[in-house]
């Protein structure tokens, strides 16, 4: 079941701050408050979905195909789009999702290869 008070679903609600990248009516995107490089953005869609398999299960074609090119102009928007980068999502608390709420992290702006991801 969803928790409405997890910290996602704050920043949504803007009951907590976040540095925000990019938002509109579907995704909101923020530096992560504990960054792994350089660049690492959080990537949540609005809707409530748990995790990855919930929202492949729940969402319309349109949403997850809205979300991945989101994430794709965010990439731009942070100027990764010539670099490389990669993108980490968790299913799980075993996988290490530590907040129950779909989300990706873009993590890119130095050499990451000895980076568990």
């Amino acid at each position: 079941m969803y928790d409405k008070k997890n910290l996602f679903a704050q920043i949504i609600n803007k009951k907590l701050a976040a540095n925000i990248v990019y938002e509109d009516d579907n995704v909101l995107a923020f530096h992560d408050i504990q960054p792994v490089a350089p660049v690492h953005i959080i990537v949540i869609p609005r809707k409530e979905y748990i995790d990855y398999s919930d929202f492949i299960a729940k969402a319309t074609p349109e949403e997850v195909k809205n979300y991945f090119t989101k994430i794709t102009e965010i990439v731009k928007k942070v100027g990764l789009a010539n670099n490389d980068y990669r993108l980490v999502t968790n299913k799980g608390q075993s996988a290490g999702q530590s907040i129950f709420h779909f989300h990706f992290h873009i993590i890119g702006g130095r050499d990451i290869r000895g980076l568990a991801g």
